[in-house]
């Protein structure tokens, strides 16, 4: 089966349905999170003013109110770090569905405490809360793509891990529509706006017990009959596709006979170990290249470009929902010819064509007092910025790396992952202040060099990954972390063919 179109897709009902679930109560709620916090700014810093007024009578300082206001924003960082680190040992010991199931009791939790911060006059309990629904998105975030690619067939194995960016892209545009003073953006409903993520956990809590408590996995391989493995696979992918059923399990055995144990092996094996040195090169450089594809910085610096293009300013919300939207929309695209295109060429190739777009965007910007038309050209190249990301590295990312480690690896291999990408977060966040002051719009070059630079290792470096079992991907990745041993395995057969000929 060809897993490229959407034809192919809709064929497993029972898989989309579990892809909406865990995409609900998975990226949905960090991509909700990191827009909503925007529009809800200005009424935080009037509640911790109202606060102070009420315990002490004088509104607070400058540089309390800003700590608070920054700290408020920060702890959500810090509680994804944590989550990231803790959800490998969390999922050794509970499994991944309980542990999804216990977060959205988390994240219920959390926004309990962020919808009654106003009434209660407690901006204590927005750091409790945010700080919670930061744990939830650590945990959430590492979990939800490793339970989208162990429960799909290896034929859209791809579509169904990129479909963890395109919730994460949906949850940007709806907090953003919903952050709108129009509906929950405003002086009076802005605690709803914080605290809309229970309602999606509500959502998960309430509909993923209903699915088959399985994770195509060595250790169910291991304790449960090859029968009930079959049985299993019939529930979440239907009956009539049995043939690739049988092919699915013939894939698995194979890796479980090539595996000395089943037991996850813990981080620091992983991160030592020789036969996966290529695969964590290529895990670092991964969550290196989103950090500097100036994404971030791309967000950052849309209210800026849009207000010298002279566009009001209270239609520059509006015109950024339509930048997050295309990205959306791409995300979307990208999940249906992932399959088809690969995940090598999304990297490098989106890549290379965001670097070109931020060369262009600095000569724009560079240019956008000498011409009344350049800044609409500014406009225009970002578009192209987030459509290129959300076509290419947003999706193939995700999928890449679930692909490259085996059931004994990927725990830990996707701890590693989300503590460098909440870690490099906060760096950038940090940073990118600092760089934007100093640099100014030249500050996009730097971005430039990262992603030409990330896209060519990727081209040199990756093998493809689209149809392939996890130990013909393995095999792949051998030559590159024993290249030695295969250097000697190619001219050995090269003598023994010179050989036969010589006889002959």
């Amino acid at each position: 089966m060809e897993g490229s179109s959407l034809g192919d897709l809709l064929q497993y009902p029972r898989l989309i349905q579990m892809m909406l679930i865990l995409g609900i109560g998975g990226s949905l709620q960090v991509g909700f999170q990191a827009s909503m916090i925007t529009y809800t700014s200005v009424h935080v810093k009037a509640l911790i003013n109202e606060t102070f007024l009420e315990r002490s009578g004088l509104p607070a300082p400058p540089s309390t109110l800003t700590l608070l206001w920054s700290s408020i924003v920060s702890v959500f960082g810090l509680g994804g770090l944590l989550g990231s680190m803790a959800s490998g040992h969390l999922t050794t010991k509970y499994g991944k569905k309980n542990c999804l199931l216990g977060n959205n009791v988390l994240m219920v939790a959390s926004a309990f405490l962020l919808g009654v911060c106003k009434a209660a006059r407690s901006f204590e309990l927005l750091l409790v809360g945010r700080f919670f629904c930061g744990l939830s998105s650590g945990l959430c975030i590492v979990l939800h793509p490793q339970y989208l690619g162990e429960i799909s067939p290896k034929a859209l194995r791809g579509c169904a891990s990129s479909t963890a960016s395109l919730f994460w892209s949906l949850g940007k545009v709806i907090g953003q529509v919903l952050g709108q003073s129009e509906l929950l953006g405003n002086a009076t409903l802005w605690p709803l706006l914080m605290a809309f993520g229970g309602i999606a956990a509500t959502i998960q809590l309430l509909t993923l017990p209903f699915f088959p408590d399985w994770i195509v996995s060595l250790v169910w391989l291991l304790s449960l009959s090859l029968s009930l493995s079959f049985a299993a696979m019939k529930t979440l992918w239907g009956e009539k596709h049995h043939h690739h059923h049988q092919a699915e399990l013939d894939d698995l055995r194979r890796q479980q006979a090539a595996q000395q144990s089943s037991r996850r092996r813990g981080i620091l094996e992983v991160a030592k170990d020789p036969s996966l040195r290529w695969q964590m090169y290529i895990l670092v450089l991964s969550g290196v290249a989103l950090q500097l594809s100036g994404i971030q910085a791309i967000y950052a610096y849309t209210f800026e470009v849009l207000s010298t293009a002279g566009f009001h300013q209270d239609d520059i919300p509006y015109l950024s929902l339509g930048v997050s939207t295309s990205e959306l929309l791409s995300a979307v695209l990208c999940s249906f010819i992932i399959e088809h295109s690969g995940r090598k060429v999304l990297l490098w190739g989106g890549y290379g064509l965001m670097a070109t777009v931020l060369a262009l965007l600095t000569l724009t910007l560079s240019l956008q007092h000498w011409f009344f038309w350049m800044p609409y050209c500014s406009l225009s190249l970002i578009f192209c910025f987030v459509i290129c990301f959300g076509l290419g590295p947003a999706g193939a990312t995700t999928s890449v790396r679930m692909e490259i480690f085996d059931q004994t690896s990927r725990v830990s291999a996707f701890v590693i992952s989300g503590v460098l990408n909440w870690a490099g977060f906060f760096v950038m966040g940090m940073a990118f202040p600092f760089i934007m002051e100093s640099l100014q719009h030249f500050s996009f070059l730097v971005f430039m060099g990262a992603l030409y630079g990330s896209g060519l290792l990727f081209y040199l470096f990756l093998p493809e990954t689209k149809q392939k079992s996890i130990l013909e991907i393995q095999e792949e990745f051998d030559k590159l972390n024993f290249k030695m041993k295969w250097v000697v395995i190619a001219e050995a057969n090269v003598l023994e063919k010179h050989a036969f000929c010589t006889k002959l």
